[in-house]
Order: structure tokens, then C-alpha cells, then sequence
């Protein structure tokens, strides 16, 4: 086959490719091409490691598109925890929430409480970003930001629509659910959304009160023990109760000589 035929079977190859919409396969068919060629490769390798690029590629792309849609705190997963630091926590518990996707697939909860600080969002946001990887949907909220969403969603006569659109996400991360407003308007939509995800898609939910406090966020006593009964149903309970890591952290940076002491004329 002489180059000029060569070439415009390349040329159409990646042109078919496109058509295709295969992205990564039209990137790579006229190098992997060659390599083919100089290596001796048979059709079906050939076709093969083609094919392969384009899984691989859509798979990369698919995970870029889960990242940026949860929206996550950047830089806290499993591997950045300090398990040290709360040696009272069940490690190995918390790498099986991270590493087994049973629970999400059965749309079971996560619940975690402790002191302000201590580390639950980080905890949170680690174990969604592990289940992002694995290829599920997931989207951390602020419990206020989540609220305010369904109020305005709410006044607009879209609050059914809203929830559904959440469904989208196998993963709901409520963070920080005791700073809610004791509104009824407020609780309203967020009971309607703990409610909506009931048995259906899983919630992780953090707190600085423990669930008998919690009539400080709903008003009503009866809406209190309704949202206690759905979240913990089917859930595991994490208890992070130790001494603020930014507590910590300020108390050794305090502690901490400085690099330029004071002079005696200071």
C-alpha cells in the first residue's frame, strides 16, 4: 500500500471516528496506527487498544464531570485524614463506607456528629469523593445553601421539581444541618427533602448536636422525630467527638517558636 493511500485511510478512519463521536479514538487511530504497522500488530490488537483508548478516555471524562458536579471542598479525601487524631473513631468502618458502595446502592444514610472542627465535612467530603471515583453521582451542600435552593424552588411553585432534580445524585451531602434556621419555612423544605430521599437515595448528613437537640432546629416536636426516624433507619452513625483539629492547629502554631524573636528593644 504506497503513502498516499495510507494516508487517506487515515484521514477517513478519524473522519468515521467523529462521526461516531468517538473523541479519543480519532486522536489516537493514526498513531496507534503506525505503531501497528512498525510492530507487526494484528487487526483484532489493533482494534482492540483502539477501543480501549476510547473507554478509558470516557471513563476519565466521566469522573472530571462527577467532580466538578458535587461540587466538593477541595483537598480532603481518606488519604488525608488523620484517623490519629480521633482514636476513638472506627477506622475500619469508615474506609468500608468509603471503599463498599453497598449501603449507597440501597440508598442508606451516614450521619455524622461532633464538635465544630473536629473534622466531619472532611470525613464527608472524603468518603463522596471515594464513591465519585468509583463512579457514582454525589453533590455537597451547605444544609443553609441546600435550604435556601428549595425555599426560593418553593416560592416559585418548583419545590416537587427541585427534589426530583436532586434524585440525579446518588450521594446528598446536608452539612452542617444544625445552623438551619429554626424557621417553619425553612424546616418545611428541608423535611420535604429528607423525606422525598427516604429508602430511595442516600444522605450524608453532618452535626454539631446530637439528635436530642435537635428540637432546636425543627419547631415542631413531631417533624423533629419524623426526620430522626427517616435518617436513621437504615444508616450508620459516626461520632467524631474530640477536640477541635483548628483548635489544635492554633494551639501549636501559638506554641510554636518564632523564626524572628523579638529584640530586647521590642
Amino acid at each position: 500500500m504506497n503513502a498516499t493511500a495510507t494516508a487517506t485511510d487515515a484521514a477517513d478512519l478519524v473522519l468515521l471516528a467523529k462521526a461516531l463521536r468517538l473523541p479519543a479514538l480519532a486522536r489516537h487511530c493514526e498513531s496507534m496506527a503506525e505503531t501497528a504497522e512498525h510492530d507487526g500488530w494484528s487487526v483484532r490488537r489493533y482494534l482492540h487498544a483502539l477501543l480501549s483508548e476510547e473507554l478509558s478516555s470516557r471513563h476519565d471524562r466521566r469522573l472530571e464531570r462527577l467532580l466538578k458536579a458535587a461540587q466538593l471542598p477541595s483537598g480532603k479525601s481518606i488519604a488525608s485524614f488523620d484517623f490519629s487524631a480521633i482514636p476513638t473513631l472506627n477506622k475500619r468502618l469508615c474506609l468500608a463506607l468509603a471503599d463498599n458502595g453497598t449501603w449507597v446502592e440501597q440508598g442508606h444514610n451516614l450521619i455524622l456528629f461532633g464538635p465544630s472542627g473536629t473534622g466531619k465535612t472532611h470525613l464527608a467530603t472524603a468518603i463522596m469523593h471515594a464513591h465519585i471515583l468509583q463512579g457514582r453521582s454525589a453533590r455537597f451542600y451547605r444544609t443553609t445553601d441546600l435550604v435556601q435552593h428549595l425555599q426560593n424552588a418553593a416560592t416559585d411553585h418548583r419545590l416537587a421539581a427541585a427534589l426530583k432534580r436532586l434524585d440525579r445524585y446518588q450521594l446528598l451531602c446536608l452539612d452542617d444541618i444544625g445552623y438551619v434556621k429554626r424557621d417553619r419555612d425553612e424546616t418545611a423544605v428541608l423535611f420535604e427533602c429528607i423525606a422525598h430521599r427516604y429508602e430511595r437515595n442516600s444522605l450524608i448528613v453532618t452535626s454539631n448536636h446530637p439528635f436530642s437537640a435537635w428540637d432546636g432546629i425543627f419547631p415542631d416536636p413531631s417533624m423533629t422525630v419524623a426526620v430522626v426516624d427517616r435518617l436513621v433507619h437504615h444508616a450508620s452513625i459516626l461520632e467524631l467527638n474530640t477536640d477541635s483539629y483548628r483548635r489544635k492547629s492554633a494551639a501549636q502554631h501559638n506554641c510554636a517558636p518564632s523564626e524572628n524573636p523579638p529584640s530586647k528593644e521590642d
